[in-house]
């Protein structure tokens, strides 16, 4: 493929073109030879990157016309799942000092959850048998119930359901 190159007459052209409004693409055509992002590089390199008439449009552009309506989808009755109401302490019982005064002295399946202040004296870790990270009673405070992911509500996964993906 040979390149013409950016001859004096080709930038005079280019320059001439870009300030009576065509695009980067249009000038591109009309020189032949270059590709688009050439003449936006040789545009800012001249410095003539603002212009104050915006680009002239390759085609007329057509009329919006209105769309006719989308068929409704028909409602699906899903149950409406309540959130399982949180337990709630208003006066919360003050934790007793854990079992274990440093995390070094926490051997396995036994509950991690700190208690008080790590910068405080009285700091500890609960201690208690666990089956997990934490004992029930704190593994209730850490882990809430949340919304589980239900395939028939991901937009995707019905496309897919319906067969057109």
């Amino acid at each position: 493929m040979s390149h013409p190159g950016w001859s004096d007459e080709r930038v005079t052209t280019l320059k001439a073109l870009w300030l009576d409004g065509l695009s980067a693409s249009q000038i591109a055509a009309q020189l032949g030879g270059v590709t688009r992002n050439a003449v936006i590089g040789k545009i800012h390199r001249f410095g003539l990157s603002g212009r104050a008439l915006p680009s002239k449009p390759a085609r007329l552009a057509r009329p919006p016309q209105a769309r006719a309506p989308r068929c409704a989808a028909r409602p699906q009755a899903t149950p409406v799942r309540q959130p399982s109401p949180c337990p709630a302490h208003p006066n919360p019982i003050p934790e007793a000092p854990g079992l274990a005064a440093s995390v070094t002295l926490l051997g396995a399946h036994v509950c991690r959850w700190p208690i008080g202040d790590p910068k405080a004296d009285g700091f500890s870790f609960c201690g208690r048998p666990a089956h997990g990270p934490y004992c029930p009673r704190h593994k209730a405070l850490a882990f809430r119930p949340g919304t589980a992911w239900q395939a028939d509500r991901d937009p995707v996964v019905r496309l897919a359901l319906a067969g057109r993906v």
